[in-house]
């Protein structure tokens, strides 16, 4: 009995054991973390295409290719490859890897360096920002699993009563409200299906203006004035601008225009049904606004008319002005009452604000340039005096016509002033307006669209190219473009337009290739150059900086000569005038010696780019004929880092691979190489030409 008892105390205490310790092993199991799942994306995609602030990702191998962009060092803007920033800033190699993104703000300026194999890009401005790190997530950080794409995002939209799911990115669509709208008491709800559009940008969801009528019209009513595509602008005009039924006009017909609202120019201004009209108009809060900009905002008055003008608006202003039959003479009428509202708002005078104005139809004229009036009050007593031309809306015809012609010295442009052009446009174009309007851009013209009734649903086979806002402006965010639904409301824009027109800070595509720039030319003085073909070399130089736009805010020139030793010609503050820096380059004079490239390069670097200003995108043009006693290399990866796009051009004895170094990648667009120094004037052009596609490939907000 006493050794039964003592086995089952032992067997007992050996089952307890066992328990113990499984229950031991098995507790870590149960506290263990789980493992974190790491989304991979794409080479090709963009911070900004991601919605989550901080997200851990796994990129595949393979993306160090120079058509994933990346715009920065260290800090990059948005619009940047992920992985290829990733690359750039050493935290992974081509092979791939897991990395850790954090979104920050948008900053002032980014800048270019060559880093890790990758050559990323200046860029003077951007919205937002992120950071790349190593791929370890960060104490108390929760991270997601699945990333949010924006241009797959649903976002509610709420419109009166209504949510409706719109998808971000650049689509745009229509709903149709069927049931009845609150509005103030002034006016009638309705039935009649009202078209909403609502578009989004990457960054915000934004409803257009929803129109409705304010007298209750059936739909039956509406169908019997609608004829295909022929749009009648019918009692209805006088209450809604976007019903189906308002046009009479097929663009393609230049003998028939549209109806006229007889009565609704004979009703008073003050009565109740005016005023309900207008509310229903414009509501407050709709897109005219969204862009920042308020119909209650108080604006500065501009000076009376007088002949200084508002220094507080510099600007070279020309209104192309929509002259075609479609448009009818009461609301040609609207319009001149329009642009003369606006002349008033801006104060025009030789120290501030000039305006011109071309009409167009089937072909576009000056009515008077910049310089015909130097005050308001001319300028609208003018105004008032245009006819009407009739025809088309050919307005890429018009836009080419202003790029080519109108902003000349000849017609009073003053060089110093943003150039500004104003397109007011009934409906939409008859022709293409988007080759135009970039030609245009890149000459720096700041290009605004004012659209007033755009095209409904069921007309929009007709709009020869679509979106022809979003492809004209500059940039899709708003700031370039105003939409208004009826002529009615066409006064209301006025303060806004001239806020934006004024905004000299936000004309930023006035920034062109020609005119955004510190250009350092490092020109070899050796002995094996000799004096005729350095005056050769000097011609070259000359020719190239005459095709920019040179002052103290736009493209600066300085000068370095060298041969053993190195030689400030002249700095990027010494000249603010064309006439000035090409007398300055006639006046070099050659200085004989050996080649020391890659010390030309370090002192370029030092005493001209060091001082370039940060907006600025840093140009070094380097002139040589023969092999360099020194190493180029080093010197030329180290100004590579510093944001100098180097282009080198090389003459006679020049060393191809020495070249090549120098150039920023790819070499074959920024290498040149001529036998004779009597043949350097045949890349003029093609120099010129590879600077502002360079400059164009970098992206607009």
């Amino acid at each position: 009995a006493l050794l039964t008892m003592k086995a089952t105390v032992i067997a007992t205490f050996f089952g307890v054991f066992l328990i113990c310790t499984y229950a031991a092993k098995e507790a870590p199991k149960k506290t263990k973390k789980a493992k974190l799942y790491v989304p991979q994306i794409d080479c090709d995609v963009k911070a900004g295409k991601i919605i989550n602030p901080e997200f851990i990702a796994k990129c595949p191998p393979g993306c160090q290719d120079v058509k994933h962009r990346v715009y920065g060092t260290d800090i990059y803007a948005s619009f940047s490859s992920v992985c290829n920033a990733a690359i750039h800033s050493g935290i992974i190699d081509n092979t791939g890897g897991k990395i850790l993104v954090q979104k920050v703000a948008g900053h002032s300026g980014y800048r270019g360096s060559f880093s890790n194999g990758v050559r990323s890009l200046s860029l003077p401005r951007w919205r937002e920002s992120f950071l790349v790190s190593e791929g370890k997530p960060r104490k108390g950080v929760t991270y997601p699993s699945t990333l949010e794409y924006s241009s797959s995002k649903s976002t509610a939209v709420k419109s009166g009563n209504d949510n409706v799911d719109v998808p971000t990115g650049d689509a745009v669509r229509k709903e149709y409200q069927t049931s009845p709208v609150p509005t103030p008491t002034t006016q009638m709800a309705t039935t009649t299906p009202t078209p909403m559009t609502t578009t989004t940008d990457p960054s915000t969801t934004t409803p257009k203006p929803t129109t409705t009528p304010a007298t209750t019209r059936s739909t039956t009513a509406a169908a019997k004035t609608r004829a295909g595509l022929h749009r009648v602008r019918d009692i209805a005009f006088r209450g809604s601008s976007t019903s189906a039924s308002n046009r009479n006009i097929l663009r393609s017909n230049t003998g028939i225009q549209r109806q006229e609202p007889v009565a609704a120019f004979r009703r008073a201004a003050g009565s109740p049904a005016h005023l309900a009209m207008e509310t229903d108009l414009w509501k407050p809060g709709l897109s005219l606004f969204d862009t920042g900009f308020s119909s209650k905002e108080e604006f500065p008055k501009p000076l009376e008319s007088i002949s200084q003008g508002n220094p507080n608006c510099k600007v070279d202003l020309s209104f192309l002005m929509d002259g075609s039959w479609s448009i009818g003479k009461r609301r040609f009428q609207l319009q001149k009452q329009f642009l003369s509202n606006v002349a008033q708002a801006l104060g025009i005078g030789s120290a501030g604000p000039l305006m011109g104005i071309v009409q167009y139809g089937d072909d576009p004229s000056t009515e008077f340039n910049l310089k015909t009036y130097a005050n308001s009050k001319d300028l609208r007593n003018a105004i008032e005096k245009i006819s009407q031309k009739g025809g088309l809306s050919n307005v890429g015809k018009a836009l080419s016509f202003v790029n080519k012609n109108f902003f000349s010295d000849a017609n009073g442009n003053r060089g110093g002033a943003p150039n500004v052009v104003v397109v007011m446009v009934d409906g939409w174009p008859t022709d293409h307006v988007e080759e135009a309007s970039r030609l245009a851009r890149e000459s720096g013209i700041n290009i605004f669209f004012v659209t007033i009734e755009a095209a409904a649903e069921s007309e929009k086979q007709n709009v020869i190219e679509p979106n022809f806002v979003d492809k004209a402006v500059c940039r899709t965010n708003g700031f370039y473009s105003i939409n208004v639904p009826s002529w009615f409301g066409l006064h209301k824009v006025v303060q806004p337009l001239v806020k934006r027109v004024c905004d000299s800070d936000r004309l930023v595509c006035s920034k062109t290739c020609l005119n955004s720039a510190d250009i350092g030319f490092v020109i070899d003085g050796s002995s094996s150059v000799g004096t005729s073909n350095f005056r050769t070399v000097l011609q070259f130089v000359a020719n190239i900086s005459k095709e920019f736009e040179i002052s103290d805010t736009d493209t600066r020139i300085g000068a370095v000569q060298y041969t053993y030793e190195q030689r400030l010609e002249f700095s990027f503050d010494k000249y603010s005038t064309k006439q000035d820096v090409l007398s300055a380059i006639k006046r070099i004079s050659y200085w004989s010696g050996g080649t020391s490239t890659g010390a030309a390069i370090s002192y370029a670097s030092e005493q001209l780019f060091s001082k370039s200003k940060p907006n600025k995108r840093k140009i070094m043009i380097l002139i040589t004929d023969g092999r360099s006693y020194d190493d180029v290399r080093v010197p030329a990866m180290a100004a590579h880092r510093n944001g100098v796009i180097a282009y080198s051009v090389g003459v006679a004895w020049a060393a191809q691979d020495e070249l090549e170094a120098i150039a920023t990648d790819p070499d074959k667009e920024h290498s040149f190489f001529v036998d004779e120094f009597d043949n350097l004037y045949r890349f003029v052009n093609q120099l010129i030409q590879n600077i502002c596609t360079e400059f164009n490939s970098q992206p607009r907000n």
